[in-house]
């Protein structure tokens, strides 16, 4: 387990602070959380880890947690607001008038293995008519009710289409987003700010990257020298896959990040590009 960053204003006991909101978000492969002063409207605190992926499973993921819990005190902390934000690929966006409450499990099934003891449970979207079914890690949530007695929990698919869409998408041509990740990445295409495609892929190398992408603009008949596509996440210009990505792509820029509050020290724009998720969890 890497931990690879952590930024707190200096010259404050964020202890001290009676409201604040944790947000804290977990995949397979890490853990980040930031904190959010309440009163003044800023971030003041980061931290993210990596975890070794090798054989992960929801077991493993929670075992993983737990050490994080006992190295970080900030998470012990009171807190006016938690929420916690899912990452996996158990997900999957449905249209409002297909929707029905009733029967999660049949939005899941057709991409994903899916178990028994899954529990099933939905985001609403704002602004798209439609909501993100999703199973999370049913584990994890347990031990945070014991750390936090309730919180409030979303699949990051819903913060990160809801976002895009809303705050960066054209409102006439196509916008095409790749968001990244350690081990996997999201595209995101939408048009006149209605998704279009949303899908998530595993990645070992820059060909595997290169190849997911350009087999999507073949699907939806986009061409790869006119179409724009924009790149957030764990990705900048001096990075493998974006090198190959330009390679191909005529249009490729990384996404200019606007943030909706400001923050402290190194908690920059790059940072809460890279995890714009976790940044995008302020209402």
């Amino acid at each position: 387990m890497i931990k690879e960053i952590q930024n707190l204003r200096s010259n404050l006991d964020i202890h001290i602070i009676k409201r604040k909101q944790l947000s804290i978000q977990f995949s397979l492969d890490g853990f980040s959380f930031c904190i959010f002063d309440l009163e003044l409207q800023e971030f003041i605190a980061y931290s993210a880890y990596t975890f070794n992926t090798r054989n992960q499973d929801a077991n493993s993921l929670l075992e993983d947690i737990k050490k994080v819990f006992k190295q970080e005190d900030l998470l012990l902390d009171k807190y006016e607001k938690v929420l916690v934000v899912h990452v996996n690929n158990l997900s999957a966006f449905v249209p409002f008038p297909l929707f029905d409450e009733d029967n999660l499990e049949t939005y899941i099934k057709f991409n994903n293995k899916i178990y028994n003891n899954d529990y099933f449970v939905y985001d609403s979207v704002m602004n798209q008519d439609m909501v993100s079914v999703f199973v999370p890690y049913v584990n994890v949530n347990n031990f945070l009710i014991d750390q936090y007695g309730s919180f409030e929990y979303k699949h990051y698919s819903s913060i990160l289409v809801e976002n895009l869409l809303n705050d960066y998408a054209s409102k006439l041509a196509t916008s095409f987003y790749v968001n990244v990740f350690n081990t996997h990445f999201e595209i995101i295409v939408s048009t006149a700010k209605k998704l279009v495609l949303y899908n998530t892929y595993t990645y070992n190398t820059p060909e595997d990257f290169i190849y997911y992408i350009l087999f999507v603009m073949e699907q939806l008949k986009l061409d790869v020298e006119k179409v724009y596509v924009e790149v957030l996440g764990k990705i900048n210009e001096e990075s493998d896959l974006f090198t190959i990505l330009y390679n191909y792509v005529r249009n490729v820029s990384v996404l200019v990040y606007k943030p909706k509050y400001s923050a402290v020290l190194d908690i920059d724009k790059t940072i809460q590009r890279e995890n714009f998720t976790l940044f995008n969890t302020i209402d």
